[in-house]
């Protein structure tokens, strides 16, 4: 394997789905390095969440391969990424603990290492005083941390979270941005995150994919691909995301990456 391919930690080519006539993803090509943290940019319906679920073979691809860390066989490139696509599930009846002792079960990790395997997330996530209440307690900013804490059983070396921050409050939002930053710089982790909000990635991630309509419209750096005069994306504050939406409908040249961001593509 060259040195090259030893710093790729995703590598997609030609993915694509379709449903009946429509294209949901079209020949996608996206590079994730070890270290990033990855924002895969797009509003909703732009085809992020079925990308996503292909590159995890939880759904049929018609075309394009997927690799993580060189691995073409993702039962076995599995085994080195947790994720969480679209809302994170639990048994509400039961505590935090007992929701991550099943996912241990589940994922074969031996009964001896469950207990400081299960605290050891916890910990990492700051849930570890409220693992004995029921989940169907928890705000949805916890949710969202105990889904992470199931995500990281078993040291996985790259996480992919599907709009990590979506319906959480300001404070929520920020400590999920801290959160996630600090597995890439301290715990050497790669992060791939799903999101609509072109300011949430600009906060969180170090490179981006920008995806409209299922295609990818540009790939890089965060500060160089915002920079990008050929790309020229633009942040724009507006009250009403639907008048925004028809200011530009008759514009082929530019299109809305999401709620109150319009890109120029």
């Amino acid at each position: 394997m060259s040195e090259l391919a030893l710093e790729v930690a995703l590598e997609v080519r030609g993915l694509t789905r379709r449903y009946g006539g429509r294209t949901a993803v079209n020949n996608l090509d996206l590079t994730v390095h070890k270290g990033d943290v990855y924002g895969f940019l797009g509003p909703n319906g732009a085809g992020k969440t079925t990308a996503m679920r292909m590159m995890l073979e939880l759904i049929h691809r018609d075309s394009g391969t997927v690799r993580f860390f060189g691995e073409t066989n993702l039962v076995k490139a599995r085994q080195h990424v947790g994720a969480i696509i679209e809302i994170p599930a639990f048994h509400e009846w039961l505590s935090g603990r007992d929701n991550l002792e099943l996912a241990c079960a589940y994922a074969g990790i031996p009964r001896s290492e469950q207990t400081r395997e299960i605290d050891r997330v916890l910990d990492r996530v700051s849930l570890k005083e409220r693992a004995e209440d029921r989940a169907g307690t928890y705000s949805l900013g916890m949710k969202q941390r105990l889904g992470i804490a199931r995500a990281l059983l078993g040291r996985p070396q790259m996480l992919m979270l599907d709009e990590p921050t979506n319906g959480l409050d300001p404070r929520g939002m920020r400590e999920m941005r801290d959160l996630i930053r600090s597995f890439a710089l301290h715990d050497q982790m790669t992060v791939l995150i799903s999101s609509h909000m072109l300011s949430e990635v600009q906060a969180t991630c170090n490179r981006v994919g920008v995806i409209q309509a299922g295609t990818l419209r540009g790939e890089g750096v965060v500060s160089e691909l915002l920079a990008d005069k050929a790309t020229n994306l633009v942040e724009v504050g507006c009250k009403d995301g639907e008048a925004l939406a028809r200011a530009v409908a008759d514009l082929p040249e530019v299109g809305i990456l999401g709620p109150g961001e319009a890109g120029r593509t």
